[in-house]
């Protein structure tokens, strides 16, 4: 497969060339992935891109459970469906397990976490009881008083002020409680905690690593063992095990799965045009962390912000595609209710019209499209003018 082969192949997988359109939230996200989560509007993008899902179906879906923002590969979080909950979460264990050698290094024993851990969770249990709902960590600290541990100077050093956190982390991977976004949108970083009961997954950690293998092969089309290592954090000897369980096969200079390495070689590229405005955190991109791979040959001298487009293994802004190549970058600016962006080529009529319904859609549903939680209109201003003084 040559470059442009792949990206469009890419592209296939991902779902972007329509053939989700009309799904579920848990089905785009079960067949392109999950939708990376830092506080930032990628999910929603993800899911309108991909089959037209506004906003209010997404958080719907949300407060229904079927789908829910967890801690999973690598403890990155990530929105996913419910099919998927119980052994993604064991996929995230030894993240939340290893802020428990902080609180060794500080003193606090293993019992002592233990007690705070049953605690915790009776105090939300109560709180569910009574239909109070989920708590925020103040009230939460308030209700257990003395049971939370101060780890002073010492402790905010290490990132780790109190016990809290660290419970919080370790029940959640547990699937005892589940983190509740306080306005019901998954665009914060403000949450409350819930009681929830998740049944343990029955699959083995060896069995939970290979069933991610086999999604994310399928997710991608295909990926370099480097690629595979970088998004699962798994070691050399458990992605090689993972790779045989998935009975993955090496074709086209990737690891794939037998289906789609028999599709790919019959794969014919849409001639049309296919135009998607996408995060620079989309599934497309982040899984592989190949962003430099959508640049055409053609636009790889192109810089923006001083740096090569095609040096980039992140983005440095939101990108327009089409069928997989990077054709532009773009950014959302609230205070003119508007996309700036800049386009490689003359715009055809097809950019233009998604440019104008992607702005449509954050400016009724987002009001405004943040990266990740601390994003501002102030803080992308930058961004925002040198889009504009390039297009």
């Amino acid at each position: 497969m040559d470059s442009a082969m792949r990206r469009a192949w890419s592209w296939h997988k991902q779902g972007l060339d329509g053939s989700l359109a009309g799904s579920n939230a848990a089905t785009v996200l079960g067949n392109a992935g999950w939708a990376r989560s830092i506080g930032g509007a990628n999910p929603y993008l993800t899911l309108f891109s991909r089959a037209g899902i506004r906003r209010e179906e997404v958080d719907a879906d949300v407060v229904a459970l079927r789908i829910h923002e967890l801690p999973t590969a690598r403890g990155c979080t990530y929105v996913l469906g419910a099919p998927d909950f119980d052994w993604a979460l064991t996929l995230g264990k030894p993240a939340a397990e290893s802020t428990l050698k902080v609180l060794d290094r500080l003193g606090v024993a293993r019992d002592e976490v233990h007690a705070l851990e049953a605690q915790t969770l009776q105090v939300l249990q109560d709180a569910a009881t009574s239909g109070e709902g989920p708590l925020d960590p103040k009230q939460l600290k308030e209700l257990l008083g003395d049971a939370v541990r101060s780890l002073g100077e010492e402790g905010k050093k290490k990132g780790a002020s109190t016990t809290l956190p660290t419970v919080l982390g370790l029940l959640q991977a547990d699937g005892r409680i589940r983190r509740v976004p306080v306005n019901g949108r998954l665009d914060q970083q403000r949450y409350a905690y819930a009681a929830w009961g998740l049944p343990p997954s029955p699959e083995s950690p060896e069995q939970a690593r290979a069933k991610l293998m086999e999604n994310y092969l399928g997710w991608t089309g295909g990926a370099t063992l480097k690629q595979t290592q970088w998004f699962t954090a798994f070691t050399v000897a458990q992605t090689k095990a993972a790779l045989a369980a998935a009975q993955a096969v090496e074709a086209h200079g990737m690891w794939m799965l037998p289906a789609d390495a028999q599709k790919a070689a019959d794969f014919v590229p849409e001639k049309e045009e296919q135009i998607q405005l996408l995060a620079s955190s989309d599934s497309l991109f982040l899984l592989r962390r190949n962003a430099a791979e959508h640049v055409a040959d053609e636009d790889a001298d192109l810089k923006f912000l001083d740096a090569k487009l095609s040096l980039q293994g992140d983005l440095p802004d939101h990108p327009i595609v089409d069928r997989g190549r990077i054709i532009g970058l773009w950014q959302y600016d609230p205070g003119q209710e508007r996309i700036a962006h800049w386009l490689f080529s003359a715009p055809t009529s097809a950019v233009m019209h998604k440019i104008q319904e992607v702005a449509a859609f954050i400016r009724e549903d987002l009001r405004d499209f943040r990266t990740f939680s601390l994003d501002s209109p102030q803080s992308r201003q930058k961004r925002i003018d040198a889009l504009n003084a390039a297009g």
